[in-house]
């Protein structure tokens, strides 16, 4: 069988840390696909993956198009690593669509790549509903594959959490499995929230130049979250009994102490699954 990806770019790094984002589950909102894309920009091509072997065209069908009636081009479904440099790091950002077949053989083909590249740390982001209010500033859940890779001040989830995996899960516990450590960071998105939510992208984006001590540019970021905050807003004024739950999300959200236990995380999902059963 064809190997799952091709090496681009075989450029020397240096102790180079790889982030990564899948589309899809554990993208609420498409805010980590956004912070990833925000990322990696136009950065240098280091590898790319085989979406024969990965996706279900079917399902998810690349994009023609047609000008002036001719076919003129597909675009595929794509997985790929890019090589970016943030504050004189070399960081890689494996972003794309969520693979439907193989996810063990992507895990496997993302440790080579990772070992080849001479990775020192791993990490997964992503965003994922919640019943918090667009009103309060945007938490965070962080994950770790042993302890103190995390700060002291970067909350956790306590017990038991069970839920449908990501395939980003599989590869990340893959790649730790091998040695490298590895940390997620996880934005909460307002379950209510039907389109984007830039406030969660800035937050990964805040969180992961914090981690990495590197400035990470937003650019017009800022100016999008608070478009966006205005047109909530307007939406709940016109919409008395979505702004009296709103407020009760924030009446449990000013509680400073709280963080999200592994029962309302479930419950939270569970919610999502059925709100979006057989999308």
């Amino acid at each position: 069988m064809a190997p799952l990806y091709d090496l681009v770019s075989e450029r020397p790094l240096i102790a180079p840390v790889l982030i990564a984002s899948f589309d899809g589950w554990v993208d609420a909102a498409g805010a980590a696909t956004a912070a990833a894309a925000q990322l990696a920009g136009e950065g240098e091509l280091v590898a790319r993956f085989d979406p024969d072997q990965l996706y279900d065209f079917r399902s998810r069908r690349p994009v023609l198009d047609i000008v002036d009636g001719t076919l003129h081009e597909l675009s595929w479904p794509q997985l790929v690593v890019r090589r970016v440099e943030h504050s004189s790091r070399d960081l890689l950002v494996l972003s794309g669509a969520e693979p439907d077949y193989r996810w063990r053989s992507v895990a496997d083909a993302a440790l080579e790549l990772c070992l080849r590249l001479g990775v020192v740390e791993w990490i997964s982001i992503g965003s994922i509903p919640q019943a918090v209010p667009h009103t309060r500033p945007t938490g965070l859940i962080a994950t770790e594959s042993r302890p103190g890779l995390l700060k002291g001040d970067e909350p956790r989830t306590e017990g038991l959490l069970r839920v449908p995996a990501a395939a980003l899960s599989v590869v990340e516990m893959t790649v730790s499995a091998s040695g490298i450590p590895s940390t997620g960071f996880y934005a909460q998105v307002p379950h209510y929230i039907g389109g984007d939510y830039t406030a969660a992208t800035i937050v990964l984006l805040d969180k992961l130049g914090e981690h990495l001590d590197v400035s990470i540019p937003l650019d017009g970021l800022a100016e999008e979250a608070a478009s966006e905050r205005v047109r909530l807003d307007e939406l709940l004024s016109d919409r008395p009994e979505t702004r009296e739950y709103v407020e009760q999300l924030e009446a449990a959200s000013d509680d400073e102490d709280h963080v999200p236990s592994g029962d309302e995380l479930a419950a939270e999902i569970e919610r999502f699954l059925q709100q979006n059963e057989g999308g």
